[in-house]
């Protein structure tokens, strides 16, 4: 399977090139574990769902924690039938057919609860694409009900869910959905923007 994101960090500052650089660190840790190219316009994560995740979580509240109104944009992607699998990306549970949504909410809600906070208060918005599947608007509405109880919901949206609280919860509400929903080797694609210190918070 391949599985990744295109990130995109913009910090509402003069100094924007110094919080990206100064937030660079932050993904020192993963960089054995995955690929990453950059180019003028985003940065490609290639690695599992977690990894990614993870990552993107770490350098965007590095960023934010600079007390600039910080924008993370990411488009995710798994299973993409037009990529190559890559062995970066293997995740031995992603197969198999397709457990009860009852069930897979359940494990979303209990990997949320168990992450540790980052004390960085967060807002993002998001769409969950399951592509090629009939049943795609069974699993939208399945990762809805999870995300409502998920604890960093805030409302629904035209075309897309919004979320508030710690950064660690909204960005591994958005991974549960991204793992959980959708066929486990299925293309599934979310649409993500994370916002921080925005002065027009509401």
């Amino acid at each position: 399977m391949f599985s990744g994101a295109q990130i995109s960090l913009y910090p509402m500052s003069d100094d924007f090139a110094d919080v990206i650089l100064g937030a660079l660190s932050a993904l020192d840790p993963y960089r054995d574990q995955l690929r990453i190219e950059t180019d003028d316009i985003s940065t490609l994560l290639v690695g599992t769902p977690d990894v990614v995740m993870a990552a993107m979580r770490d350098l965007f509240v590095a960023a934010a924690k600079s007390g600039k109104h910080c924008v993370m944009h990411a488009t995710l992607s798994r299973g993409c039938p037009g990529e190559p699998d890559d062995p970066i990306c293997h995740v031995p549970e992603m197969t198999g057919p397709l457990a009860p949504l009852e069930e897979r909410r359940a494990q979303a809600l209990a990997a949320v609860s168990s992450i540790p906070l980052a004390g960085q208060p967060t807002a993002a918005q998001f769409s969950l694409y399951t592509l090629g599947i009939g049943q795609h608007m069974d699993e939208i509405y399945g990762c809805i009900d999870f995300i409502k109880s998920s604890g960093v919901f805030d409302k629904s949206k035209n075309f897309c869910t919004k979320l508030r609280g710690d950064a660690a919860p909204v960005f591994a509400t958005v991974g549960e959905a991204f793992v959980r929903f959708g066929p486990p080797q299925g293309h599934v694609t979310i649409d993500l923007t994370v916002s921080a210190n925005s002065p027009s918070a509401i």
